[in-house]
């Protein structure tokens, strides 16, 4: 999180948010070192085969997760 007073930020505004657009970091703006102001990205939208990539394949099912427990249940 990148923090910065109020005329830091006048003086460089356009830098910080080319910062903020490429790193996805938030801004706190400042006035007399009091947090003021929360500038943050966008998000935008992403796909789930992107979003668990990182897990593809490492997780293991020992039993089918889609079949019918009713075990548990008192019959009805």
């Amino acid at each position: 999180m990148i923090t910065v007073s109020k005329g830091q930020l006048k003086a460089k505004m356009l830098e910080y948010f080319r910062s903020i657009e490429q790193t996805g970091e938030e801004l706190i703006v400042t006035n007399n070192r009091i947090p003021v102001l929360k500038v943050i990205p966008i998000n935008k939208k992403r796909y789930a085969a992107d979003v668990f990539a990182d897990i593809r394949g490492k997780i293991k099912y020992y039993e089918d997760i889609l079949a019918p427990e009713t075990a548990e249940w008192n019959e009805v």
